[in-house]
């Protein structure tokens, strides 16, 4: 496989999904590198120590998200090409929440892969999940048209694209309702849980902006609540398909989670953003 892989495995809170946090939301808008002495000052910020951070640095090393570099005598670390692609599809799903209409395409993926080639069929079934696709049955998955790109991707990558079958199709007829379907397809409940986490977690940063509701002033906390935000959010954008309403439980909390992200970023991804600069300057 050539592809950098979106990190899906990472614990949200820990120091290794924090610090790919800092890296994917600031690094890239630091001219590509930052210095490891800056890099540790943004963790602490976070409560994170130097020797934690260093550990973490090299960690994602060793994953080919970053690479050492020297720039005017001082060590630091850039992103690497493969990484930046991943981070550059992580900023369009995790900004653009999905939510298909009901007259939007569905794409289905039909695939039969040799016993032979069993570890690539388990990291295709992997990755199909990790972007937010259903299983229909074993051999035939379902997600959003707007999917389909990265579906090729990863067939490519995989080397799988001649043993699969893409197909697009308007909304499928299936035996039940159509809610019905989708929780035997998806596990809504393990989405559902994501969403209401996420509002547990955050619901309180979305009122705690300044007077008559200004943004909060750029802070080590404004930005350590800010990153944890982004932190916690991150993996939902994959795995929820933004399904349509007639798919989805009367009391799917996912609207609710979207719309709280977006009073949170508006509220606080500018001051912490000032907050990375300001430390940049030190």
């Amino acid at each position: 496989m050539s592809a950098v892989l979106d990190d899906m495995d990472s614990r949200p809170g820990s120091t290794t999904s924090l610090l790919r946090t800092v890296i994917g939301l600031y690094l890239r808008e630091a001219g590509g590198w930052m210095s490891t002495r800056h890099i540790i000052a943004l963790m602490e910020a976070l409560g994170v120590t130097a020797a934690v951070t260093r550990t973490a640095l090299s960690r994602l090393k060793k994953k080919d998200i970053i690479l050492p570099q020297l720039r005017l005598g001082f060590p630091g670390f850039a992103v690497t090409a493969g990484a930046a692609a991943m981070l550059a599809r992580g900023d369009r799903r995790i900004f653009n929440p999905r939510h298909m209409s009901p007259v939007d395409s569905w794409c289905l993926i039909s695939f039969s892969i040799p016993e032979t080639e069993r570890e690539k069929r388990h990291q295709l079934r992997r990755r199909l999940h990790w972007i937010g696709c259903g299983t229909v049955a074993a051999g035939l998955w379902i997600c959003p048209d707007s999917l389909r790109e990265e579906v090729e991707e990863i067939l490519a990558d995989l080397e799988l694209r001649p043993l699969a079958t893409v197909f697009v199709t308007e909304t499928p007829l299936v035996g039940g309702s159509l809610r019905d379907a989708a929780a035997a397809w998806w596990d809504l409940e393990a989405v559902a849980e994501l969403h209401r986490d996420f509002i547990g977690h955050h619901g309180s940063a979305a009122d705690a902006g300044g007077p008559c509701g200004a943004s909060p002033r750029p802070s080590a906390g404004t930005f350590a609540r800010y990153v944890r935000c982004i932190d916690r959010w991150r993996i939902i954008p994959y795995l929820d398909p933004g399904l349509p309403a007639e798919f989805l439980p009367e009391d799917w909390p996912g609207m609710a989670g979207i719309a709280l992200f977006e009073r949170l970023g508006a509220a606080y991804a500018r001051p912490s953003a000032e907050f990375v600069r300001t430390t940049l300057k030190m």
